[in-house]
């Protein structure tokens, strides 16, 4: 879990490619269609823009972890809960839900196609 993080908290996109599995399932509560690529890019949106993002606590299982970001943006802060679903090694799951209010206030447009 922790180059997931670092991978994508740093913006290195192909770091965390290479940990989700190639059947990666992934959702989110956003109003937006996701897949591997859309995941990615939301997240690149969140590196690139955010002054930084912090995991304000994290819960690790035999089988993945649940994590809890603060997403620090110029004008205030939103928060994303991050569920990780882990197979050999392997990130199989990715479920995001989001301060959907704060993401529309704070990071406009972070969805966006």
């Amino acid at each position: 879990m922790d180059f997931w993080v670092r991978s994508w908290t740093s913006d290195d996109l192909t770091g965390a490619r290479k940990l989700l599995t190639p059947d990666v399932e992934a959702e989110w509560n956003l109003d937006a269609p996701v897949d591997e690529e859309e995941l990615l890019q939301v997240l690149h949106r969140i590196a690139a823009f955010a002054d930084s993002v912090t995991v304000v606590t994290r819960t690790d299982a035999v089988d993945g972890a649940a994590l809890i970001y603060d997403l620090v943006a110029p004008f205030g802060t939103a928060r994303l809960v991050e569920f990780l679903g882990v197979e050999n090694d392997r990130i199989n799951e990715v479920r995001h839900v989001y301060d959907v209010t704060a993401i529309d206030r704070y990071f406009p447009g972070l969805y966006a196609n």
